[in-house]
């Protein structure tokens, strides 16, 4: 019996990277997950093929979140697909990529997140949870400056963070929790990457400076565990860069 037999999982921007090894990790404990990506469904595929060689359940769905379409045809298909919608992990951000519009990343880290969220909502249950995943230095924007080439999206998450934290009172009204978890820079993710080829050396600064920087299934383990954590709606957890509470952020309940 695992922790999430009979429950049903959304996590946005799962085709690779967390949000893949977060469906994986959901699939293993019994969740059925439905696996989103924009473009690339063969990487999606693929996720979907492990889970269901490992005797998981899963379908990709391909769903451009920053249009209303997108986030209506993500939540139908949990209910299609598996007939209900117990967790939402709001994984998927973005705002490095080229070409995108000067304010993509706000479309995508602010605005499309309460979408989605209010397209899952009507389908969840009481116990249902929504776990946010974010970083350090978005959730700390405000008081720790950042790199300069990550500021954009930084100030876009956190508005996105805030934005879902104002929602808290009514999901409560339906028995629904908001769990965020905030990681430092993330070794191997499409982020890094992009943040180093904009800001050459920039991880390995901040390697250095943290001491640690985690794996993908490193903080892809701590996401998942918060999806079935005993905590307060609202509540933040940290992974790694613990050199950031020295900083003046200090280590808010929020």
């Amino acid at each position: 019996m695992g922790l999430l037999d009979n429950k049903t999982a959304i996590v946005t921007g799962s085709s690779r990277g967390i949000g893949a090894e977060v469906a994986k990790n959901l699939a293993k404990e019994g969740a059925a997950v439905v696996v989103n990506y924009r473009q690339k469904a063969p990487r999606a595929n693929k996720v979907v093929q492990g889970i269901e060689a490992d005797g998981g359940r899963a379908v990709a769905v391909g769903a451009d979140l920053t249009s209303q379409e997108g986030v209506q045809a993500l939540a139908s298909a949990a209910m299609e697909n598996f007939g209900s919608l117990d967790i939402l992990v709001l994984n998927a951000s973005g705002g490095m990529e080229t070409g995108m519009g000067e304010d993509y990343a706000l479309k995508l880290n602010r605005d499309a997140q309460i979408n989605m969220l209010n397209a899952a909502v009507p389908l969840m249950q009481e116990g249902s949870r929504v776990v946010f995943v974010t970083s350090h230095q978005a959730h700390f924007i405000n008081t720790v400056p950042t790199m300069e080439a990550y500021e954009p999206v930084a100030r876009s998450k956190r508005a996105g963070e805030d934005a879902l934290r104002e929602l808290i009172p009514s999901l409560a009204e339906k028995g629904i929790t908001l769990v965020v978890v905030s990681g430092d820079m993330i070794e191997g993710t499409v982020t890094a990457t992009l943040l180093d080829r904009s800001a050459p050396g920039a991880i390995e600064a901040r390697r250095a400076e943290a001491g640690k920087l985690y794996s993908v299934e490193e903080f892809a383990e701590v996401v998942s565990s918060m999806v079935t954590a005993d905590v307060e709606s609202g509540h933040t957890e940290y992974a790694g860069g613990a050199d950031y509470f020295g900083k003046g952020a200090g280590q808010p309940a929020s």
